[in-house]
Protein backbone atom coordinates (compact mmCIF):
# COMPACT_ATOMS: atom_id res chain seq x y z
CA UNK A 1 0.00 0.00 0.00
CA UNK A 2 1.41 3.17 -0.81
CA UNK A 3 1.75 5.86 1.76
CA UNK A 4 0.09 9.61 0.63
CA UNK A 5 2.84 11.86 1.52
CA UNK A 6 2.55 15.05 -0.01
CA UNK A 7 0.40 18.06 -1.30
CA UNK A 8 2.14 20.79 -3.71
CA UNK A 9 1.06 23.24 -6.24
CA UNK A 10 0.70 21.77 -9.44
CA UNK A 11 2.22 24.74 -11.66
CA UNK A 12 3.31 22.84 -14.73
CA UNK A 13 0.01 22.01 -16.78
CA UNK A 14 1.94 20.27 -19.31
CA UNK A 15 0.36 16.75 -21.18
CA UNK A 16 1.38 14.13 -18.71
CA UNK A 17 0.46 15.74 -16.24
CA UNK A 18 -3.46 16.88 -17.74
CA UNK A 19 -4.01 13.36 -18.95
CA UNK A 20 -3.43 12.42 -14.92
CA UNK A 21 -5.46 14.97 -13.82
CA UNK A 22 -8.51 13.93 -16.51
CA UNK A 23 -7.80 10.37 -15.64
CA UNK A 24 -8.15 10.78 -12.04
CA UNK A 25 -11.12 12.92 -12.39
CA UNK A 26 -12.70 10.00 -14.30
CA UNK A 27 -12.07 7.38 -11.86
CA UNK A 28 -13.66 9.86 -9.62
CA UNK A 29 -16.66 10.19 -11.18
CA UNK A 30 -17.28 6.93 -12.40
CA UNK A 31 -17.25 5.90 -8.52
CA UNK A 32 -19.54 8.84 -7.31
CA UNK A 33 -21.60 10.79 -10.49
CA UNK A 34 -23.92 7.71 -11.18
CA UNK A 35 -26.39 10.04 -12.55
CA UNK A 36 -24.05 10.89 -15.30
CA UNK A 37 -24.33 8.87 -18.89
CA UNK A 38 -21.34 7.41 -20.74
CA UNK A 39 -22.24 10.25 -23.31
CA UNK A 40 -21.99 12.93 -20.36
CA UNK A 41 -18.84 11.82 -19.23
CA UNK A 42 -17.35 12.00 -22.48
CA UNK A 43 -18.84 15.49 -23.36
CA UNK A 44 -17.04 16.54 -19.86
CA UNK A 45 -13.97 15.39 -20.28
CA UNK A 46 -12.57 18.84 -22.48
CA UNK A 47 -13.94 20.85 -20.46
CA UNK A 48 -11.75 19.03 -17.30
CA UNK A 49 -9.06 19.48 -19.28
CA UNK A 50 -9.48 23.19 -19.83
CA UNK A 51 -10.85 23.65 -16.67
CA UNK A 52 -7.57 22.02 -14.86
CA UNK A 53 -5.40 24.32 -17.64
CA UNK A 54 -6.90 27.50 -16.73
CA UNK A 55 -7.78 27.89 -12.79
CA UNK A 56 -5.54 29.71 -10.69
CA UNK A 57 -4.29 27.63 -7.55
CA UNK A 58 -4.08 23.71 -8.43
CA UNK A 59 -3.02 21.51 -6.41
CA UNK A 60 -2.55 17.60 -5.74
CA UNK A 61 -2.22 15.02 -3.81
CA UNK A 62 1.14 12.67 -4.37
CA UNK A 63 2.16 9.26 -2.99
CA UNK A 64 5.68 8.57 -2.28
CA UNK A 65 6.06 6.97 -6.18
CA UNK A 66 5.17 10.50 -7.08
CA UNK A 67 1.51 9.72 -8.64
CA UNK A 68 -0.96 11.96 -8.43
CA UNK A 69 -3.96 10.92 -6.22
CA UNK A 70 -6.30 13.48 -6.36
CA UNK A 71 -6.41 17.09 -6.67
CA UNK A 72 -8.56 20.15 -5.42
CA UNK A 73 -8.76 23.67 -8.30
CA UNK A 74 -9.52 26.98 -6.49
CA UNK A 75 -10.72 29.94 -8.16
CA UNK A 76 -10.60 32.98 -5.98
CA UNK A 77 -12.62 31.96 -3.15
CA UNK A 78 -14.43 29.09 -4.11
CA UNK A 79 -13.41 25.18 -4.92
CA UNK A 80 -13.91 24.56 -8.68
CA UNK A 81 -12.94 21.00 -8.52
CA UNK A 82 -11.88 17.96 -5.98
CA UNK A 83 -11.07 14.79 -7.28
CA UNK A 84 -9.77 11.58 -5.77
CA UNK A 85 -9.04 8.69 -7.90
CA UNK A 86 -11.32 5.74 -7.27
CA UNK A 87 -8.84 3.11 -6.00
CA UNK A 88 -7.18 5.93 -3.51
CA UNK A 89 -10.86 6.88 -1.99
CA UNK A 90 -11.38 6.19 1.64
CA UNK A 91 -7.75 6.81 2.92
CA UNK A 92 -8.93 10.72 3.89
CA UNK A 93 -6.97 12.37 1.06
CA UNK A 94 -10.31 14.44 0.11
CA UNK A 95 -10.05 15.69 3.60
CA UNK A 96 -6.87 17.15 3.18
CA UNK A 97 -7.38 18.56 0.11
CA UNK A 98 -10.08 20.22 1.62
CA UNK A 99 -8.80 21.34 4.85
CA UNK A 100 -5.81 22.65 2.99
CA UNK A 101 -8.10 24.87 0.54
CA UNK A 102 -9.69 26.06 3.64
CA UNK A 103 -7.07 26.69 5.64
CA UNK A 104 -4.33 27.68 3.63
CA UNK A 105 -6.01 29.04 0.26
CA UNK A 106 -8.79 30.54 2.08
CA UNK A 107 -11.42 28.80 0.13
CA UNK A 108 -15.14 28.83 1.81
CA UNK A 109 -17.33 28.08 -1.00
CA UNK A 110 -17.91 25.21 -3.01
CA UNK A 111 -20.90 23.80 -5.25
CA UNK A 112 -21.70 20.39 -5.53
CA UNK A 113 -23.93 18.44 -7.94
CA UNK A 114 -27.45 17.59 -5.83
CA UNK A 115 -27.67 14.55 -7.35
CA UNK A 116 -23.83 13.23 -6.16
CA UNK A 117 -25.06 12.46 -2.12
CA UNK A 118 -22.03 11.32 -1.76
CA UNK A 119 -20.32 14.92 -2.15
CA UNK A 120 -22.62 16.45 -0.44
CA UNK A 121 -22.18 14.55 2.57
CA UNK A 122 -18.71 15.01 2.75
CA UNK A 123 -18.81 18.82 2.36
CA UNK A 124 -21.87 18.60 5.05
CA UNK A 125 -19.67 16.68 7.09
CA UNK A 126 -16.57 18.79 6.86
CA UNK A 127 -18.53 22.01 8.00
CA UNK A 128 -20.36 23.25 4.28
CA UNK A 129 -23.61 24.62 4.57
CA UNK A 130 -26.19 25.37 1.84
CA UNK A 131 -26.42 29.02 0.88
CA UNK A 132 -28.47 28.31 -2.49
CA UNK A 133 -29.38 25.69 -5.07
CA UNK A 134 -29.74 26.06 -9.05
CA UNK A 135 -32.13 23.55 -11.00
CA UNK A 136 -29.25 23.64 -13.98
CA UNK A 137 -25.50 23.43 -13.89
CA UNK A 138 -23.32 26.51 -15.85
CA UNK A 139 -23.49 24.93 -18.69
CA UNK A 140 -27.28 24.95 -18.81
CA UNK A 141 -27.68 21.01 -18.48
CA UNK A 142 -30.24 19.56 -16.36
CA UNK A 143 -27.95 18.42 -13.48
CA UNK A 144 -29.11 20.78 -10.32
CA UNK A 145 -26.43 22.38 -8.50
CA UNK A 146 -26.43 22.82 -4.67
CA UNK A 147 -23.93 25.82 -3.57
CA UNK A 148 -22.70 25.32 -0.23
CA UNK A 149 -20.70 27.78 2.04
CA UNK A 150 -18.41 27.52 5.03
CA UNK A 151 -19.44 29.36 7.87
Amino acid sequence: MKTMVEIREISSRDDAILKRIQAVWESSVRATHTFLTEADIVALRPEVWQGAEHIDQLYGFFDDDNALQGFIGVQGKKIEMLFVDAAARGQGIGGKLLRFATGTLGANAVDVNEQNGQGAAFYAHMGFEMAGRSALDEQGRPFPILHLEMR
